[in-house]
């Protein structure tokens, strides 16, 4: 006679408790990077502390955008740069810039929600015609959305001043500091950095995060379970939308201005370049993609000249370092750290096995 367990099975760890899980995950590491961030403006220059980290950052939450989209939800979308200089557009448009003919004047708590919302729209609206497309097609789609965009703030003069854009945009002034100060500005762009990639984390562990992770493995499965795939693809582009249009109006505080090149179709292909550098399988991946990206655009000017080559064609060095990656890693930069870390993992693992063995031998 077969005895049945009727013991209950223990409840899931509430939804709260599933980041301090990961966090606790990651042992000493996390807590080091951590610390280091933290204490950067006191070890660091201000050229590395806004022209690098902070910019890094910013982009490093863009390039998260399409990983959430394409990591967790297989979708590669070329519409996160779009959304980003979209909102950076409403930021001047809505609020204070030397364009005065155009610019509202509204005050910076009112334009960069406001920027925001209307940003995460177009967004979702670009996720909505393109999520019924699938590889190529998806690419396809975002990418005319992207170029459509392009064109429109290069020839229209009335709302987006044409090829001049907008420039004399200030980070506001609240709590009695001046955002705009090399090392408020970091702390800003450090402090929401972390809340989009504790938020991503959350997320992909909640519910939703998982059905959608289910609706990349296997859509029909997910449809025949009663999932409505095309809804939860929509919902990750609105998600990620919110993390690209909070991002683009850092962008806008950091540059001080923005104009067509901002949503240029360079920028679209830069973004999903960070982003396969990095890593798409976790969410720190783009932001050690647009570490590396930022470094080669900065310093590729001496490097090259240092080989005797042009110092502009820094996107040459982009080129080959994305090439090299992909065929060694497909998982990028994350991928290979993951890959050395196991290796040393099993090692010790089989040394200490070999020590126990030794030790009980006769």
């Amino acid at each position: 006679m077969a005895i049945t367990d009727t013991r209950p099975l223990d409840p899931p760890a509430p939804a709260r408790d599933r980041l301090g899980e990961v966090i606790a995950r990651q042992g000493a590491a996390f807590w080091v990077v951590a610390v280091l961030m933290l204490a950067m403006p006191l070890i660091a220059p201000t050229f590395w502390l806004v022209q690098i980290f902070a910019y890094a950052m910013i982009l490093g939450m863009i390039a998260l955008s399409l990983m959430f989209l394409a990591g967790y939800g297989g979708i590669v979308s070329l519409v996160q740069m779009t959304v980003a200089a979209f909102a950076a557009y409403l930021v001047a448009i809505f609020g204070d810039s030397a364009i005065a003919q155009i610019s509202l004047k509204w005050p910076w708590w009112a334009a960069v929600p406001v920027a925001v919302v209307i940003a995460t729209l177009f967004g979702t609206l670009s996720g909505a015609l393109s999520v019924r497309t699938e590889g190529i097609y998806t690419i396809m789609i975002t990418l005319a959305i992207a170029s459509a965009f392009y064109y429109l703030c290069l020839q229209n003069y009335t709302i987006f001043n044409g090829f001049s854009g907008f420039n004399g945009i200030l980070p506001p002034v609240f709590l009695g500091i001046d955002w705009g100060g090399n090392v408020a500005f970091y702390y800003l762009t450090l402090a929401c950095a972390a809340l989009a990639c504790a938020v991503v984390v959350y997320v992909s562990r909640a519910p939703f995060g998982l059905a959608l992770q289910g609706t990349r493995d296997n859509p029909r499965r997910m449809a025949a379970l009663g999932f409505n795939v095309v809804a939860h693809r929509i919902a990750a582009y609105a998600f990620a939308s919110v993390i690209a249009a909070c991002a683009g109006v850092l962008l806008v505080w950091y540059q001080r201005q923005v104009s067509p090149g901002t949503a240029g179709v360079g920028p679209v292909v830069d973004v999903l370049i960070i982003a396969v550098v990095g890593g798409m399988s976790r969410p720190i991946g783009p932001f050690i993609g647009a570490l590396v990206y930022v470094l080669l655009r900065t310093f590729a000017l001496d490097l090259l000249e240092a080989v005797g080559l042009d110092g502009k064609r820094f996107q040459l060095l982009v080129g080959l370092g994305f090439l090299v990656i992909v065929l060694f890693s497909p998982d990028g930069l994350v991928g290979i750290w993951a890959r050395i870390t196991e290796r040393y993992r099993r090692g010790r693992e089989a040394r200490a096995a070999q020590m126990r063995i030794g030790g009980d031998a006769p």
